[in-house]
C-alpha cells in the first residue's frame, strides 16, 4: 500500500443499501479514486472481520463514510469504534446524517415495531409469537445477536462527527466533491454540509408564479404540467425547506422533492419550515377572515401523512426526535 495515499474505510449501519451503490454510482471516476485511495475496511465488498478494525491504532483512517443510523448496539459499537480508529468521520447519505426512513419508526416501539413485523401483517403467519432474541441456544452453540432499540439515533447523535454528506442516498456530485476535498485538503470548517447553500427550489427549473392553491393532491392524483412549480399545483414538495445539491433530479422527473437532502442552512427544524411554507401557499396568511377554523382544518386533513410528509428523513434529528410512549 502506498504510503501518500488516503486510507479510507466505509460502514453501513441501519439504512437499506443504497449508499454502498451510490459510491459505485461516480463510475469511471472510481479509477480516479484508487490513484488517490487505498480502501482498508468496506463490509459490503471486503472480507475484513470487525477484529481488523479493532486491531487498526488510532487515527490509522484517513477517512470513514459511515452510512446509516443506529439501531441496534453492534452499529453503535463500530460507530464508536471508526471514530477512534479515523481521522476524518463522514456521516455519509440521510440515514447517518438525519436518522432516514429508518427513523420513522420512532412512532413506534421495540414492542409495536415487533408486533406489526411478526404478528399483525397480512401474509405473516406466526401461531407461536416468536420473535428474534438477543441469544439463542441451537445445536452449534450459543448464537447471539444484537438486541433491537427502541429508537433510531443519528451517527452524531453516538459519536462526534466531522462532516455531512446529504441525500437517499447522496448524488454523485456530492461523493466526488467530498472525496475531492478531502485529498486536496480544501474541506470546509468542521460540522458543515458538504453541499451547496441554496435550496432544492433554487434548482429547479419550474416555473414558480406565487399562486396560491385550495386543495392537496397525492402524486398518484394529478398529473402534473410539465414546467409549472409542483408546489403550486396542489402537489406537497420539500423543495423550499429542503437543502439543493442534488440538481433538483426529482422534480426533473415530475416527482415532487420529498426532503432527503435535509434541512436547509439556518433553518434546523425541516418539518417546521415546510409547515410555514405551505400555509404561505394555502393563502391563509393574507386572507385568514375568510377561513373559518373549520375550513382550516378540512384543508389541513387533505395530508394524510403529515409525519412521513414533512419529516420523511429527518424525524430522527428533529426537535420531535421521537414520539413519547408510556
Amino acid at each position: 500500500m502506498a504510503k501518500d495515499k488516503l486510507k479510507v474505510a466505509f460502514y453501513w449501519a441501519a439504512s437499506c443499501g443504497g449508499c454502498e451503490i451510490a459510491v459505485l454510482d461516480i463510475n469511471e471516476k472510481i479509477l480516479d479514486v484508487i490513484q488517490i485511495a487505498d480502501i482498508v475496511f468496506w463490509p459490503v465488498a471486503m472480507d475484513i472481520k470487525y477484529k481488523d478494525v479493532e486491531a487498526m491504532p488510532d487515527k490509522y483512517v484517513d477517512v470513514c463514510f459511515f452510512n446509516g443510523g443506529i439501531r441496534n448496539p453492534e452499529q453503535e459499537h463500530l460507530a464508536k469504534i471508526l471514530r477512534q480508529k479515523s481521522k476524518i468521520l463522514v456521516a455519509y447519505g440521510a440515514c447517518a446524517h438525519l436518522g432516514g426512513v429508518p427513523g420513522l419508526a420512532n412512532m413506534a416501539n421495540k414492542k409495536e415495531v415487533f408486533e406489526k413485523a411478526y404478528f399483525s401483517t397480512f401474509s405473516t403467519i406466526n401461531a407461536e409469537k416468536i420473535t428474534p432474541q438477543p441469544s439463542v441456544h441451537v445445536k452449534e452453540g450459543e448464537l447471539d445477536i444484537p438486541e433491537f432499540y427502541d429508537s433510531v439515533r443519528t451517527l452524531d447523535q453516538v459519536v462526534d462527527v466531522d462532516y455531512y454528506v446529504p441525500g437517499c442516498p447522496p448524488a454523485v456530485e456530492r461523493t466526488l466533491f467530498a472525496v475531492e476535498a478531502i485529498a486536496k485538503g480544501e474541506l470546509p470548517p468542521k460540522g458543515s454540509v458538504l453541499a451547496p447553500l441554496k435550496s432544492v427550489c433554487d434548482e429547479c427549473p419550474r416555473k414558480k408564479e406565487n399562486k396560491k392553491i385550495t386543495k392537496i393532491y397525492r402524486t398518484y392524483e394529478k398529473v402534473p404540467e410539465p414546467e409549472r412549480c409542483l408546489l403550486e399545483q396542489g402537489i406537497i414538495c420539500m423543495g423550499p425547506a429542503t437543502r439543493g445539491g442534488c440538481g433538483a433530479r426529482c422534480l426533473n422527473a415530475d416527482m415532487p422533492c420529498t426532503g432527503c437532502g435535509g434541512p436547509c442552512p439556518n433553518s434546523p427544524e425541516q418539518g417546521a419550515a415546510m409547515i410555514s411554507a405551505l400555509a404561505s401557499i394555502l393563502g391563509l396568511e393574507e386572507e385568514k377572515e375568510k377561513y373559518s377554523e373549520e375550513d382550516v382544518e378540512k384543508l389541513m386533513s387533505q395530508i394524510k401523512d403529515p409525519i412521513g410528509t414533512f419529516y420523511m428523513y429527518a424525524l430522527a434529528a428533529s426537535i420531535l426526535r421521537r414520539k413519547v410512549i408510556k
